[in-house]
């Protein structure tokens, strides 16, 4: 009985203190396994291939092209989207949630994904505020 209650008690502390992942991920990889330089070289969504895939941040990430998957090798800061890949709107709110990888912006060099096609119009419609909301929520909505 008393391992059953130390089991148990270990068990709850790290669901308790167990915090999300920095990195929005699904069974597809990272940004549902879109190819985050595409967004930036060719201005449009485009999933990637499991030809060119590169571990990150201990998520899958994946790419349309072998010079896209060596830009982001090199600086995948510059590539990666802000927040993790969840939504920027959602991070502003307090909230990580999911995305959709055709509801994106590049401002000022960097990538920012959204829920949805209509909740991006909410967030364009004062994205300025939005962003300095969800840059001072970053990362501590991770914890939550």
């Amino acid at each position: 009985m008393k391992t059953l209650l130390s089991t148990c008690f270990i068990l709850i502390s790290i669901l308790t203190f167990a915090q999300k992942s920095p990195i929005y991920t699904t069974n597809a990889g990272a940004i549902k396994g879109y190819d985050p330089v595409a967004y930036f070289v060719k201005a449009e969504a485009i999933k990637g291939n499991e030809a060119f895939t590169l571990k990150w941040k201990e998520a899958d990430w994946y790419f349309s092209s072998q010079e896209n998957l060596d830009a982001f090798k090199a600086d995948p800061e510059k590539y990666a989207p802000q927040f993790g890949g969840y939504c920027a709107f959602g991070v502003s709110k307090g909230g990580l949630y999911k995305i959709e990888p055709e509801a994106w912006k590049i401002i000022d060099g960097k990538l920012y994904l959204n829920y949805s096609k209509g909740i991006q119009k909410k967030w364009e419609a004062n994205q300025a505020d939005f962003i300095k909301k969800a840059e001072t929520n970053w990362p501590a909505v991770i914890k939550q």
